[in-house]
């Protein structure tokens, strides 16, 4: 669940707490980077994606590659440290979350108008076996992203859509999530404003039960942070994140084994080194 950059401040600001733009940010070509291939590493205070803590609020470390043809064809991938499979069932359990994920990336509105087609694959190496009503947590999904640039202010627009189930949940293919994130160049000390709110909804109703994935799962996520660019690909970045994931009965539906909320508000730190 990783957003693919040119630089440690693009990186960081676009956030690897929940994005997952990928593509939103490949340079459009190698020459950019000076390389059609860009590595990356990442420790953060907890790892959230679209809102939701990946390692139940617990730091995390992550890192990556991508590769970048001036024809605007991109491939990649990008690996966490997580542990909340288990929460599904406490019999299976996984530590590593592996995306794989490829596209093509043009301009073709303008300069500074990169749009985006790709597909990513959300894999879990597990140990254990899942039982019903738990399903396997890999998921793929499609994607669309448009990127814009406005002097100082960059950003995307971005619709995934799964064509599996979506992260464990029953018959929910068909699921989708719409974002949008902006950045702001402030031009001082090497640091950037950055903004970012998404929808993830749920679809699918569980076997045996009435109740719609919808109505218990599905929620809006926001970020607000500040990222500092210390130059030599080195950026530290600092930020807000937020839901409002309901709960379902007593329990929150994204709940760690302790009972505490994995979609609560929080501060969320990022170290990111870009190669």
């Amino acid at each position: 669940m990783k957003t693919i950059h040119k630089t440690a401040l693009a990186l960081a600001a676009s956030g690897l707490f929940a994005t997952a733009a990928f593509a939103a940010d490949t340079p459009e070509n190698p020459e950019e980077a000076g390389s059609p291939i860009a590595a990356n590493v990442s420790v953060v205070s907890d790892y959230r994606y679209r809102g939701i803590s990946q390692s139940n609020l617990k730091p995390a470390i992550q890192g990556g590659f991508d590769y970048a043809h001036e024809s605007g064809f991109y491939i990649g991938n990008w690996n966490s440290s997580i542990s909340w499979v288990n929460n599904l069932n406490p019999s299976v359990s996984s530590g590593i979350e592996m995306d794989f994920y490829a596209g093509v990336k043009k301009e073709l509105i303008g300069e500074g108008f990169a749009s985006d087609l790709g597909v990513l694959q959300y894999y879990y190496p597990t140990s254990g076996n899942f039982t019903s009503p738990n399903v396997n947590p890999n998921t793929t999904e499609i994607y669309a992203a448009q990127n814009y640039t406005f002097g100082p202010v960059t950003g995307f627009l971005k619709f995934s859509y799964a064509v599996t189930n979506t992260f464990g949940n029953q018959n929910s293919s068909g699921s989708y999530y719409p974002d949008l994130t902006a950045n702001y160049d402030t031009g001082i000390w090497g640091l950037a404003v950055n903004a970012h709110v998404g929808y993830q909804y749920i679809a699918g109703t569980p076997a045996g039960t009435t109740t719609s994935n919808s109505s218990q799962y599905s929620y809006t996520d926001w970020k607000l942070g500040l990222t500092k660019d210390f130059g030599g690909g080195l950026s530290l970045a600092a930020a807000y994140i937020g839901t409002n994931a309901k709960k379902i009965g007593s329990s929150y539906a994204y709940v760690s084994p302790s009972g505490k909320n994995l979609g609560g508000s929080t501060g969320v730190l990022t170290l990111t080194k870009t190669f």
